[in-house]
C-alpha cells in the first residue's frame, strides 16, 4: 500500500500528478478548456512540459518521443484531436516504443466549445484504445493504466476526460513516483516507422490483430467493474454518468466500464443477460448502446432529447424513466463580456462603424459577437477566419468584397492562420484582403498561456520569438501595420480605413497586452533581463 499521503485534486490535477508519478519525460500539448491546466501542473510538478504551436504538432513531438522507448503524453480538448488526426491515425499503424497516452479532455455541452463532438469515435476510426475516468482517482490511475497498455502492445491510448471530471475534485491516493527508468534510444526499425504503401498494408494488419488481443484481455480487465444491486435493473455506464447513475439509482445493478474501446463484449453480453431490464446510461453520443446493439445484445438507449449538454442526477432519473416530456428550463446567465479596458474594443467598434463584414475566429474576442458590437459575422475553427475571409472577397462582388476582414488573435494565428496568410499571399483576392491580428502578448480565452509569439515558455521563461510582422513581410506583403489601439488616438482607425481603401493585401497588427496580465509581464521581463544579463528598462 502507498505511503502517499490522499490528496484532493481535480481530474486535471490528477493526470498531472500521474504523468509525473510514471515517469513521463516529456508532455506536449496546447492549451484548449477542459484540459488546460494539465500541462501546467505537470511543469510545476518538476515534469518537462511545453506549449506546442497547435495538437498535431504536439502529438508528432509526443510520438517521436515514444518512438525512443520513452514515456511521452500529448493534450488538447476534443476539438485539438480534429487538428491531430493526421498523426493520430498513422500512429495506430506505427506504433511506438514507449508508452504514449494522448489526453482528448471532451466538453459535453459546450462550457468553452464551438462543438460537442464526441471523440469516442476517433477512437474506433483511428484504430486506438480508449479509457474513460470517471473521477480524479481513475483519472490518475488511468495514466499509468494507459501506459501500460500502450507499452505491452506498442499502441498509442487515448484517455478521454470529460468537463466534470477535469474540473471536479476528489480525493486521490498516488503511488509515488514508480514510473520505469527508461535511457531514450533510437532504434531503426524502417518497416515499422515509415509509412509507405508497401509497409503501411501489413502494419494495418497488425494493428487489427493488437486490436483482437486487447479486447480478449479487456474481458477480464480491471478497468471494467461491476456494482451488484438489483436484478430489476441493470444500467451500463462510462465516465461520470456513473457517478450520476450510483445516485440516480443506488439500488440498481452497474456495469461500468473505464476501457471502452475496444469493448469487453462477452462481459457486457453476461451482465445485460443477468438483469430484467438493461439500459445503457451515457453522455453525449449513443456511442455504447450503438455499439452494443451492433453486436447483437438487447439494450434501451436514452431518448434522442438527452444527446445534447451534460448529464446531471435529474436527467438521469428522467432517463430511467423514459420521461421525454420538456425539461425545466434553466434561467439564463450572465453573459461573457470583454472587459472594460480591453484593446479589442476600439478594434471591434471601428469595424462596426464602417460596416464590415468580418470573418471571426476562436478566442475571447469571439466575444465581439454579442452587445454592444455584434461585428463578428462567421466563427467555424481555430484558424479559419483567413480561409473563411478570402473566400468571401473572391466570390463577392466588388463593394462588398473591400468591406471583408479577417480576424484573429495573436496564439490562434500561430496555431493555425499561418498557413491561412500563405493562402492569402498565394491566392490573392482581386480586391486583395485586409487582415487583422489582434495581438495582446497571451493566450487569453484559456487562462494566459504563452506561444511561440510571446517569446516565453511554458514557465513562462526566456526562449525564442516569431516576430509577426517579420513574417508577413517576409511572405511578400508589403503593407503591415503595427498599432497600438487607443481610444481617442485615431491611429487604428487611420490604418483600417487606408487599407480597406486599397486593393492591396494588408496586414494590420493591433498589439497592446492583455490588460489582466500587464503586471506579470513587467516581472517575466525582469526576469529576462536578470537570465540575459542586460540592464532592465525601469519603469
Amino acid at each position: 500500500m502507498s505511503t502517499e499521503k490522499r490528496q484532493l485534486l481535480s481530474g486535471d490535477e490528477a493526470i498531472a500528478l500521474a504523468a509525473r508519478d510514471a515517469g513521463v519525460a516529456l508532455g506536449a500539448g496546447y492549451p484548449g478548456t477542459p484540459s488546460t491546466e494539465i500541462l501546467e501542473r505537470f511543469t510545476a510538478l518538476g515534469g518537462r512540459g511545453q506549449w506546442s504551436p497547435n495538437e498535431k504538432v504536439a502529438l508528432e513531438v509526443a510520438l517521436g518521443a515514444a518512438f525512443t522507448g520513452a514515456r511521452a503524453m500529448a493534450t488538447m480538448k476534443h476539438v485539438g484531436l480534429n487538428v491531430a488526426a493526421d498523426p493520430l491515425f498513422t500512429a495506430a499503424y506505427t506504433g511506438v516504443v514507449g508508452g504514449l497516452v494522448i489526453i482528448s479532455a471532451d466538453d459535453p455541452g459546450m462550457a468553452s466549445s464551438q462543438n460537442e463532438q464526441d471523440n469516442r469515435r476517433y477512437a474506433v476510426a483511428a484504430g486506438v484504445p480508449l479509457l474513460e475516468p470517471s473521477d480524479s482517482q481513475e483519472a490518475y490511475d488511468f495514466v499509468f493504466a494507459a501506459l501500460e497498455i500502450s507499452e505491452r502492445w506498442r499502441i498509442p491510448v487515448i484517455l478521454r476526460p470529460t468537463t466534470r471530471v477535469c474540473h471536479s475534485y476528489t480525493l486521490v491516493q498516488p503511488r509515488g513516483s514508480n514510473g520505469a527508468s527508461v535511457t531514450p534510444k533510437f532504434e531503426r526499425d524502417i518497416r515499422t516507422l515509415v509509412m509507405i504503401p508497401a509497409y503501411a498494408r501489413p502494419a494495418h494488419r497488425r494493428l487489427r490483430q493488437k486490436l483482437a488481443e486487447i479486447q480478449e484481455w479487456n474481458e477480464s480487465a480491471p478497468l471494467n467493474q461491476i456494482v451488484p444491486g438489483d436484478k430489476s435493473l441493470g444500467i451500463i455506464t462510462s465516465g461520470i454518468s456513473f457517478m450520476h447513475v450510483r445516485e440516480a439509482a443506488p439500488h440498481a445493478s452497474v456495469l461500468k466500464l473505464g476501457f471502452t474501446y475496444p469493448l469487453p463484449l462477452r462481459k457486457i453480453a453476461a451482465f445485460a443477460k443477468s438483469v430484467d431490464r438493461c439500459l445503457v446510461v451515457e453522455e453525449g453520443d449513443p456511442y455504447l448502446v450503438d455499439a452494443i446493439r451492433a453486436a447483437g445484445i438487447p439494450v434501451e438507449g436514452k431518448p434522442e432529447m438527452y444527446r445534447f449538454g451534460e448529464l446531471d442526477v435529474p436527467r438521469v432519473r428522467r432517463i430511467l424513466n423514459n420521461d421525454t416530456s420538456p425539461e425545466p428550463v434553466k434561467p439564463p446567465g450572465k453573459p461573457p463580456q470583454l472587459c472594460d479596458a480591453c484593446q479589442y474594443r476600439v478594434v471591434f467598434e471601428s469595424l462596426r462603424q464602417r460596416g464590415c463584414i468580418v470573418a471571426g475566429d476562436i478566442g475571447c474576442y469571439t466575444l465581439g459577437v454579442l452587445q454592444p458590437f455584434e461585428v463578428i459575422d462567421t466563427c467555424v475553427c481555430m484558424g479559419a477566419s483567413l480561409g473563411v475571409g478570402l473566400g468571401m472577397r473572391h466570390v463577392l462582388p466588388s463593394d462588398q468584397a473591400r468591406r471583408v476582414v479577417s480576424v484573429i488573435g495573436d496564439s490562434t494565428f500561430m496555431h493555425s492562420g499561418i498557413t491561412g496568410l500563405v493562402e492569402m499571399v498565394y491566392n490573392p483576392p482581386p480586391e486583395g484582403h485586409v487582415l487583422i491580428i489582434l495581438d495582446n502578448a497571451t493566450t487569453a480565452m484559456t487562462g494566459h498561456q504563452e506561444h511561440p509569439g510571446t517569446g516565453r515558455s511554458l514557465a513562462h521563461e526566456p526562449t525564442n520569438k516569431i516576430v509577426m510582422e517579420d513574417l508577413a513581410r517576409s511572405l511578400g506583403i508589403q503593407r503591415v501595420h503595427v498599432v497600438e489601439p487607443r481610444i481617442g488616438s485615431g491611429e487604428f482607425e487611420r490604418v483600417l480605413d487606408e487599407c480597406l481603401a486599397s486593393r492591396e493585401l494588408c496586414v494590420i497588427i493591433a498589439r497592446r497586452p492583455c490588460i489582466l496580465i500587464v503586471k506579470q509581464l513587467r516581472e517575466y521581463e525582469k526576469r529576462a533581463c536578470q537570465i540575459q544579463g542586460s540592464s532592465c528598462p525601469t519603469a
